[in-house]
């Protein structure tokens, strides 16, 4: 049986009742570290994430799914995670984004919205000579490679 799916059913099971919970990885690293990332519409606590350890490990244990030593880690991503989910965007409307592009550009602005597959940024755009302007960007999803979070300490 596949680790990951196995592991991925588990946590299902135990937020079912709790809709504004979602998984945003699942990870069976060879060194036997096996990271499970969760994360909440209004983010997720410390106590959500000791339930669903218990009960992955529990089950895990129970089942002999992994037959060598393991270590299992529940947590929420970091800040440095990239954004891979439509519900990650959702949570950070109003922050800044650095993103990726598969032509390789990088791109910045303010997250303002999002659809099923876009999502819209302000961003500046300053020409030679003239006075940098904000103007509304539409990306579509298919073309970013990766989208991280910016944290400002100003």
């Amino acid at each position: 049986m596949n680790i990951e799916k196995r592991v991925k059913e588990l946590v299902e099971e135990k937020i079912a009742d709790k809709p504004n919970l979602f998984i945003v990885d699942i990870k069976m690293h060879p060194n036997g570290k096996l990271i499970i990332l969760l994360d909440g519409d209004n983010g997720i606590g410390i106590d959500e994430c000791v339930q669903v350890s218990r009960h992955v490990g529990f089950h895990l244990e129970e089942e002999n799914v992994i037959e060598t030593a393991y270590n299992l880690e529940v947590s929420s991503p970091g800040i440095d995670f990239p954004l891979s989910s439509p519900r990650q965007y959702a949570k950070n409307v109003g922050r800044n984004l650095g993103i990726k592009m598969k032509d390789g550009a990088k791109r910045e602005g303010t997250l303002t919205g999002l659809t099923e597959d876009t999502i819209i940024i302000e961003e500046k755009v300053k020409e030679k000579g003239k006075k940098a302007q904000v103007i509304e960007s539409v990306i579509p999803m298919e073309q970013i490679t990766e989208t991280k979070v910016l944290i400002s300490f100003k």
